[in-house]
């Protein structure tokens, strides 16, 4: 059951402390609270929940705001909600009226929250956000409306980055002989589960040869430098002892024994490390090593190996994206866990660019798997300029524009590259912790909406901070001073201020 707060959320002025004091409206969460349209979804997150059946349940901000604290602060579950419990910016965040000493809710809510917000929800959060900071001018509405009104075609506005990258999944590096020796260890705890109901129907338990295939494992993992003949040798014994555990396991079924006595786990692990058997066996008889929506993790079966010939890097082990980038704002266009061509999405992309802005880009800016021939025919009937050298053989000369163009394309390009290594490095992109599919794609939309949302936050404090500083360096020496024809220039062009009216509009 969801039931919608009735009351508003006082300002942070208001908000209740156990101590004398108030919270700051400067803060970085309180300006980031006003930044997200927490009411413009709810309705959406409340369509997830019966109306009248079941507990209340926790509210869309607390849910959402909970789960982009997690990723702004880097820290795990629990961590999280002790920092909330802490901290009453945050507790202001999520959507709490006053301070409390108790934490608002139990980690485990965080698992919940990432299955009930799926990435399309938040997708759409984070183009909102963005398209409401770059479509804030009622003058750029007016003349879009007029030409609308008109019937004249509207002319092709900015500019698009399209590039894709793998987002590497928190599993241990995936070895054929690993993969094997897990699979059995696997099944020999589940023959010792079917085996303890039939006890005594049963006098002799069926022999695995555990001991002898460990001793057999190890006698491989442990050398440091493998021939393919000791490998491919080892590979076959562990297919030997993994189809008799299997067989053993047919075995029990048919004496009486139930997979009810197996838990979730171990169901969806036995129906996994039969794929994973026939896989194997099959590579094994054909000397391959590759196969159809190969199983790398016994623990998450989605994921699948990526090959993308980066140095240090050629394979990566988790979903690949395809982004794109507009004003240094990211966005996440496609996720999928199987391999695919980057190039086939970009018509889709750019499609999708034009419902966000209402127009097509003046020009994309990609590398150069995406410049085929039919991607170029087709932005080339829209009118969009593609970067990059045209098809076929280079001309012997070159003007000086090409040159300064092709160059100035590259340079720009380099910005969703800086954005992958934000996402990287500074935010959770680098490693998904998450373990189901639904809930990694959720911490991975997640991601690139906190990198838009500190993007934001950067530009409001750098605007902020320009109060109290000047712009000519000539002028450091005098004492400090107010430049305030600068400054409001700055929020005008960034549409943070109204001179027709003469107020400050909304930063939300």
């Amino acid at each position: 059951m969801y039931r919608k707060e009735e009351q508003p959320l006082p300002p942070p002025e208001k908000f209740e402390l156990p101590f004398e004091g108030k919270l700051s409206p400067n803060n970085r969460w309180v300006i980031m609270a006003e930044l997200i349209p927490w009411d413009d979804f709810e309705e959406e997150y409340a369509k997830l929940f019966s109306a009248e059946k079941g507990a209340p349940a926790k509210l869309f901000r607390m849910a959402l705001g909970t789960l982009i604290i997690k990723e702004k602060l880097g820290t795990s579950d629990r961590e999280t909600i002790e920092q909330i419990r802490e901290n009453p910016y945050l507790q202001y965040f999520i959507g709490l009226n006053c301070y409390q000493q108790e934490p608002p809710l139990e980690s485990s809510m965080l698992v919940h929250f990432r299955k009930r917000i799926d990435g399309e929800l938040i997708n759409k959060i984070n183009k909102k956000i963005v398209k409401r900071e770059i479509d804030k001018s009622d003058k750029e509405v007016k003349k879009k409306d007029c030409l609308q009104e008109k019937g004249e075609k509207i002319k092709n506005k900015g500019k698009l980055i399209l590039d894709a990258t793998c987002a590497p999944a928190d599993i241990k590096y995936p070895t054929d002989l690993g993969i094997l020796n897990q699979a059995r260890i696997e099944t020999e705890r589940i023959i010792d589960n079917l085996y303890k109901p039939l006890r005594v129907k049963l006098r002799k338990k069926p022999r695995t040869s555990r001991i002898i295939a460990r001793k057999e494992y190890l006698k491989v993992a442990k050398k440091r430098k493998v021939s393919y003949q000791e490998r491919r040798k080892a590979i076959g014994k562990q297919l030997k002892y993994l189809k008799k555990n299997l067989g053993n396991i047919e075995d029990l079924i048919q004496a009486g024994a139930s997979l009810e006595n197996l838990s979730k786990r171990q169901k969806n692990c036995l129906e996994t490390i039969k794929k994973v058997y026939e896989q194997q066996q099959s590579m094994w008889e054909n000397k391959t090593q590759s196969v159809p929506q190969r199983i790398v993790s016994l623990t998450q079966p989605h994921i699948r190996p990526i090959v993308r010939g980066k140095a240090g890097k050629p394979i990566e082990f988790g979903a690949k994206l395809s982004v794109s980038c507009v004003d240094n704002y990211v966005f996440l266009d496609k996720i999928s866990w199987e391999n695919f061509n980057e190039s086939c999405h970009l018509k889709e992309q750019v499609e999708k660019y034009k419902e966000t802005f209402g127009y097509y880009p003046e020009s994309v800016h990609v590398d150069k798997i995406y410049r085929t021939r039919e991607n170029r025919n087709w932005c080339k009937e829209r009118g969009i300029r593609i970067s990059g050298p045209k098809l076929g053989r280079p001309p012997k000369n070159v003007s000086e524009e090409e040159k300064k163009q092709a160059h100035s394309d590259e340079c720009f390009r380099n910005a969703i590259e800086g954005k992958f290594g934000q996402a990287k490095r500074r935010f959770s992109l680098n490693l998904v912790m998450t373990k189901l599919p639904e809930t990694s794609i959720t911490s991975i939309a997640i991601t690139f909406l906190v990198v838009n949302l500190c993007k934001l936050l950067r530009q409001f404090l750098s605007l902020f901070l320009s109060l109290f500083t000047n712009n000519r360096t000539g002028e450091l020496i005098k004492p400090p001073f107010i430049n305030f024809d600068y400054t409001l220039n700055n929020f005008y062009v960034l549409k943070l201020i109204d001179l027709s009216e003469n107020s400050w509009s909304k930063v939300a």
